[in-house]
């Protein structure tokens, strides 16, 4: 096992640099096509070419191949791999500094990828597992259709729906009732409270883990169906063990190992943040971040935040694969 962490280690290094090149060559070609970010801060009042020239240098605009279309400008790409190995992940156009707009953010992102993540595991795995064990019964046709119709509706046609009737129509009555207590209505508050960081979260964080419920209701229900018609499962039956430690010990573990795989990835994306949940939902995350670094094309922003994603993304997939061994002793990387 320890050789197999090891490895994975090593391979973050290219993934790692592979991806900032790739961040770094788009970033570049922007300019070079659309032009110089800094003089579009300013618009028509542009100041005089000295303050100009003085802050392309502050934000390491100032290489002479920003102006020749097509360059890769590779001598760029070092120096702010140079940086970033020190942590610096520069400043944005405003002169704050991305690490600390992050560290800001990512709390409030945190928080509710957490509180999806709880919620499609439990609620996901609970309704894979009764679909399963009753195959074509009215809870297995019940999961199934609720479920597709989870992953066929949209995030912004879902999300605007639960903001619409679940907090406003159905959070405000219970806001504005005198038998309900403060933390119910908060649970289904219509944006981010800072006083509530928790329950504020609660219908956010729902919507964002609500297609990722279906798809780990339809991967436990379908891993659970195909590992009952094992022999190790009709061996253990024969045994004479029960219904419940056949499936809770034995039949469910190897069940969970593609969807252990799908939340592994998905935390990645969680911890993203979502654009569109966010936007619905108001709430000041990196999702938003991000988002106003695009339309404001903060260049330093986006590099430096999708950066920090990809190794939270790689250490995501790391921890699932050594989780491979927990469920499956079959399973050795030695």
């Amino acid at each position: 096992m320890g050789r197999y962490v090891a490895r994975r280690l090593i391979q973050f290094l290219p993934v790692i640099l592979g991806t900032l090149f790739l961040l770094h060559i788009l970033s570049v070609l922007t300019i070079q096509i659309v032009g110089d970010p800094v003089r579009a801060l300013f618009g028509p009042n542009a100041p005089p070419d000295a303050v100009i020239a003085q802050l392309q240098a502050q934000y390491g605009l100032d290489d002479q191949c920003l102006e020749q279309t097509g360059n890769p400008c590779v001598g760029m790409f070092i120096d702010r791999i140079g940086q970033y190995a020190q942590g610096d992940f520069g400043v944005n156009f405003r002169g704050r500094s991305v690490m600390e707009m992050f560290l800001e953010r990512m709390p409030i992102t945190a928080r509710m990828a957490f509180i999806a993540i709880v919620f499609e595991t439990v609620v996901g795995i609970f309704l894979g597992v009764l679909a399963g064990l009753r195959k074509d019964k009215f809870i297995d046709n019940f999961v199934r259709f609720s479920t597709v119709l989870l992953i066929a509706f949209p995030v912004f046609v879902f999300g605007s729906l639960a903001l619409l009737f679940v907090g406003l129509k159905f959070g405000l009555y219970l806001r504005n009732s005198d038998w309900a207590p403060e933390w119910l209505g908060q649970m289904f508050q219509i944006g981010y409270n800072a006083d509530y960081p928790w329950l504020s979260l609660t219908l956010p964080g729902f919507v964002l883990g609500a297609f990722s419920l279906a798809a780990i209701a339809r991967l436990t229900r379908t891993s659970l169906i195909e590992n009952l018609r094992s022999d190790y499962v009709r061996t253990a039956r024969a045994k004479g063990l029960t219904t419940r430690r056949t499936v809770g010990i034995h039949t469910l573990r190897n069940s969970l190992i593609p969807v252990v795989t799908y939340i592994g990835i998905d935390i990645g994306f969680l911890l993203g943040g979502s654009l569109v949940t966010e936007g619905i939902f108001n709430v000041p995350g990196v999702g938003q971040l991000v988002f106003l670094a695009i339309k404001a094309n903060d260049t330093p922003v986006i590099i430096g935040v999708v950066t920090i994603l990809t190794v939270v993304f790689l250490v995501a997939n790391l921890i699932v694969d050594i989780l491979y061994a927990a469920l499956d002793p079959r399973i050795r990387y030695e």
